[in-house]
């Protein structure tokens, strides 16, 4: 027998009716035909764009899903995002990142906290340490973290660089931390946002979900295409030089994680001085960073990495990122940066230019 693509529905309908009433008998075979070509011939479900949104780890999340028919994992999103806080929030005093910042060395630490912990030494030693999450007590210092703000000058910075190297922290094989001083503090911040996002496209992978955009605080994570337009997930990538939010490059993405880290997202304004402070700490020097980077935004396979890399370009000069892409292929890049003249230049990858939708 043809298949509906060669035959239509309605005239193979016709036709097994016919040949039916002619033998005056509903045969069991016949009803069995006939009820498989009308149900086999029947328009294929409708797509469904299920959406959830609301707010997290000091931002807001927009998950995208496309099914077969309506989903809600709301419940399931919420405890993601319960698990990575319980985990690594800083602003939690009874997360194990908590307890281990106040010098708690038994607390045996759960598997997202060691896979953070390990792409964090991968990206640190990638990055020549520009990439350090033991900056927590400069991020305190500085009044970027839930610690206490202190006035900073050269000698202080100097003192809390003592705490500072994530070469001074262990991750033991009973899966404690060991640190060489109990006021190194972890500050998982630059790399957890994207790791939580890549746990939430974990999730939706699990749940045979096929086509999703999962976006937390910009950064996001695009599996499939949005199969109810049919094409690839678009994404804006915010300009760093406009005072609201508006984008400066649309790309088209797939199967692929970005993040995007820039000082004009988070800064902090001294009320006495006017001075600008940037939520960028350089690691190496102990001062937040006023570098020529206004913006970068990376592509990886994986949204960790790509937050952690975002954060260290920066802190790093260009020369010193472009070093870095050459040596992971895997990773593309587009950074806004101010030259020498004050003028506002452009860098991007190859890989980054080819997903550009418009200039």
């Amino acid at each position: 027998m043809k298949s509906c693509k060669s035959i239509s529905c309605m005239s193979l309908k016709r036709f097994i009716s016919r040949t039916v009433m002619a033998s005056q008998s509903f045969s069991l075979l016949s009803i069995m035909l006939l009820a498989f070509v009308i149900t086999s011939c029947s328009s294929q479900p409708t797509l469904v764009k299920n959406q959830n949104v609301g707010g997290a780890l000091g931002t807001s999340y927009s998950i995208i899903y496309i099914s077969k028919g309506e989903l809600d994992f709301q419940t399931q999103i919420d405890s993601v995002f319960a698990a990575v806080n319980q985990s690594m929030s800083t602003y939690i005093p009874t997360s194990d990142i908590s307890k281990i910042n106040v010098g708690d060395s038994t607390v045996v630490v759960d598997e997202m906290f060691k896979e953070v912990f390990e792409l964090s030494k991968e990206v640190y030693q990638a990055t020549n340490g520009f990439f350090d999450p033991t900056v927590g007590t400069l991020v305190n210092a500085w009044g970027f973290g839930p610690g206490k703000q202190i006035e900073l000058d050269s000698a202080k910075v100097d003192s809390l660089l003592d705490y500072v190297g994530f070469e001074k922290v262990q991750l033991l094989a009973n899966n404690t931390i060991k640190k060489q001083s109990s006021r190194i503090k972890f500050d998982f911040n630059a790399i957890a946002k994207g790791y939580s996002i890549d746990r939430l496209a974990l999730m939706l992978d699990k749940k045979g979900i096929e086509n999703y955009l999962v976006e937390v605080g910009g950064e996001v994570v695009a599996k499939g295409i949005n199969s109810i337009k049919q094409k690839e997930w678009v994404i804006g990538i915010d300009d760093p030089e406009a005072e609201s939010r508006n984008p400066k490059k649309l790309i088209y993405l797939k199967d692929r994680a970005m993040a995007s880290s820039g000082n004009y997202i988070k800064f902090r304004i001294n009320e006495e001085t006017g001075e600008k402070y940037v939520h960028t700490v350089n690691p190496k020097t102990g001062f937040t960073q006023n570098s020529s980077t206004l913006g970068a935004t990376v592509f990886a396979n994986n949204c960790a990495t790509a937050d952690g890399y975002a954060t260290s370009f920066m802190a790093m000069n260009l020369s010193d990122v472009k070093i870095v892409l050459s040596k992971h292929q895997e990773l593309d890049a587009y950074l806004v940066y101010s030259d020498e003249n004050g003028g506002i230049k452009e860098f991007m990858t190859e890989g980054f230019r080819n997903r550009i939708i418009s200039e």
